[in-house]
């Protein structure tokens, strides 16, 4: 029987899983498809009453849905409970479990493709959306000395400094940058298709020479903020990494198998290229 996963979300025509997904159920010699569930809110409920079934591994769930599945689930795993947003949804025998590989996948990113350790660093996150949440929690599980986060809005970064507790701190939106190890743009602000995509949501200049600067935005590759910091010289990480790793981790819970992580890039590249050209 041919097995089955997908993305649940509304919209999921853009989304990128199905094609680095695909390639590496492929690569691996796994019998299973992977879909887009364009899912409305109305129709969430039946949606995840089907994953019950024996020929579904499982899905992830992308916005709007992460926090809006937690209800509709059995149980919680990982730092989904504390993020309090599933990314992912894993079938075993009928009862569905709910992780959230973001955070996980944003800091294998850093390590990984970036060479870089958060474990006794400060970190400014800009914005303090569902993405900043699970980089937040995910860093502080990971050592990391200080977790500033700066919003336009104050209250919603304390309220996440709160919940995440120390190391995490809320910070002014207009404060200095020198004094961080590494800046990440976790805002839509330079994404392709957005109100701005020609903005910035911070000033390189004010970065010190040895930072690094990360923009979990993954269309374009090159963002404007990450542009900016390449000609300073600075060092820099896209958002296609996360991306691929949270994926990645994604396929393990579904599968127990070891998930070909350079296949997976391949694919997601050769799709955005194919799309760029298409556009």
């Amino acid at each position: 029987m041919t097995r089955r996963a997908g993305i649940i979300g509304h919209p999921v025509a853009h989304s990128l899983s199905p094609a680095f997904q695909s390639a590496a159920f492929a690569h691996c010699g796994l019998d299973v498809a992977y879909e887009r569930w364009d899912t409305p809110s109305e129709a969430l409920a039946g949606r995840i009453v089907n994953l019950r079934s024996a020929e579904y591994l499982g899905a992830n769930v992308t916005i709007p849905h992460k926090e809006a599945v937690i209800p509709l689930i059995d149980e919680l795993g990982g730092q989904s409970a504390r993020v309090r947003a599933v990314n992912t949804i894993v079938n075993r025998n009928g009862r569905l479990f709910g992780f959230n590989t973001d955070g996980p996948g944003f800091v294998a990113a850093l390590k990984n493709e970036a060479r870089w350790d958060p474990a006794g660093r400060s970190v400014l996150l800009v914005g303090a959306g569902g993405a900043a949440r699970g980089i937040a929690f995910a860093l502080a599980e990971a050592k990391a000395a200080t977790i500033a986060i700066s919003n336009r809005t104050p209250a919603r970064a304390a309220r996440l400094a709160g919940d995440v507790g120390a190391p995490a701190i809320a910070v002014d939106a207009g404060a200095g940058l020198s004094g961080y190890d590494c800046v990440v743009n976790c805002t839509s602000v330079g994404m392709e298709g957005s109100a701005a995509p020609q903005a910035v949501s911070f000033d390189v200049s004010n970065l010190r020479e040895d930072a690094l600067v990360v923009d979990i935005v993954y269309v374009p590759e090159a963002t404007p903020v990450l542009a900016a910091a390449r000609a300073r010289g600075l060092k820099t990480l896209g958002g296609l990494p996360m991306l691929v790793y949270q994926g990645a981790l994604s396929f393990e819970l579904w599968t127990g198998v070891g998930a070909p992580v350079d296949v997976m890039f391949e694919a997601a590249r050769k799709a955005l290229s194919e799309r760029g050209r298409a556009s």
